[in-house]
């Protein structure tokens, strides 16, 4: 009976192929909508986490506050508050601080021969190499040697070195900023794009020092990078380090602090539960759409009722019982939510994969949203269809045999 009431189904539907494709219209375009919306989430959500991940593990981000002239209150970062000695004291008193490494930068004219490229030099210590899970894939990384005695040494980025030198091996050759010669010890594995779109590979590294003393002839450093040595940690470390800060800038009672202690785990925590707030949000946008395919599927129910009910009275006058009008039904109204799912699934992924091909968005297709809106369409053929088998399985069949 269940394959006989399939076969009737399929029949139905192929007799009115147009009526067919377009009471499916809804399910297909609302089982794409879902999918593609939470491909496009979901990828937001993993870039986020990729970038912030890049940026280090368990890390924590001490700035400069924001300064104040003339009761205008500037930028985050703007003052001139960290200092070298800051970072040491947070690596020597904050047990559970593992790496730290205070960072100066700015832009500089890098020229080899009659090359030239503009872009950001950074001063670290070598810590800076494990707190940013860098890696060096020619050469060496800068030493506590080079930052003691303030050596002119330099670690590029693949883009620096592709625009400088070409082919060519950069490492031991030199090159100049600020007009001072830096011998090249080392080129960095590439890191890509970030979130944002930045090169990451686009930069030179020297020492702290070097950066502070010969090139920027400054006594305070930009920002301090901290690893803690776990997750668990962090909200530990952030707080010792605000304490000691404070301490050390004679911050006392309710003196505002100078300084920023930046959680980068807190920061991608919130983060991707706002891109999941914002997933959900889009899928159930488009969700809607599938509610309006349920309304036309039990408006075409309700039209095949009306056509077949010759057919209806003559199966009850052979001895068709209301639960097999009622079966037959609600399997035709099955199919179609089954059929348009199936066509609305390779819909979603064509569309997610056309998004992040030519639209330039990251899209993430999995098996979860795929399944969920799949079962989503065959609920909705089974819940409209049910009024109009119900209308069918209660009709009389006189009453129905003398319809014309």
């Amino acid at each position: 009976m269940f394959m006989e009431s399939v076969e009737i189904a399929l029949h139905a539907l192929f007799a009115n192929k147009l009526r067919s494709i377009l009471t499916m219209l809804g399910i297909i375009i609302g089982v794409g909508a879902v999918i593609a919306m939470i491909a496009v989430g979901m990828g937001v959500s993993q870039k986020v986490t990729s970038s912030i991940a890049s940026l280090g593990s368990n890390m924590l981000i001490v700035r400069p506050g924001a300064a104040t002239t003339g009761g205008v209150r500037g930028s985050a970062g703007s003052r001139k508050t960290l200092k070298y000695e800051d970072a040491q004291a947070i690596k020597k008193k904050i047990k559970d601080a593992q790496y730290v490494s205070p960072v100066v930068s700015s832009s500089f004219q890098i020229v080899n021969g009659n090359q030239n490229w503009n872009t950001q030099v950074q001063g670290v210590t070598p810590e800076y190499l494990q707190i940013r899970d860098l890696s060096v894939s020619n050469g060496s990384f800068i030493t506590e040697n080079d930052l003691a005695t303030r050596n002119r040494v330099a670690v590029i980025g693949t883009t620096v070195s592709e625009n400088l030198f070409g082919e060519e091996n950069p490492v031991g050759h030199v090159i100049r900023v600020k007009n001072q010669p830096y011998r090249v010890i080392g080129v960095l594995e590439s890191k890509g794009q970030s979130s944002t779109g930045q090169d990451q590979d686009d930069t030179v590294i020297v020492p702290l020092t070097t950066a502070m003393d010969r090139l920027l002839g400054i006594t305070y450093v930009n920002m301090i990078n901290v690893q803690v040595v776990s997750q668990e940690k962090m909200d530990e470390v952030q707080s010792n380090i605000e304490t000691l800060l404070r301490q050390r800038h004679h911050l006392v009672g309710d003196k505002e602090n100078d300084f920023q202690v930046q959680n980068l785990t807190s920061l991608m925590a919130t983060l991707n539960e706002t891109t999941t707030m914002l997933t959900l949000f889009l899928g159930s946008i488009a969700a809607i759409s599938l509610i309006v395919g349920g309304i036309g599927i039990m408006n075409i129910m309700m039209v095949s009722v009306t056509e077949r009910t010759r057919e209806i009275g003559i199966r009850k006058a052979l001895g068709a019982t209301f639960k097999n009008i009622m079966t037959q039904f609600l399997i035709e109204s099955v199919v179609i939510g089954v059929i348009g799912g199936l066509i609305g699934v390779a819909f979603g992924i064509g569309v997610a994969l056309a998004i992040s091909k030519f639209g330039g968005f990251q899209t993430v297709i999995t098996i979860g949203p795929i399944l969920m809106s799949f079962s989503f369409s065959v609920g909705i053929g089974l819940f409209f269809g049910i009024y109009p088998a119900r209308k069918a399985a209660l009709l009389d069949p006189i009453e129905a045999l003398r319809y014309e």
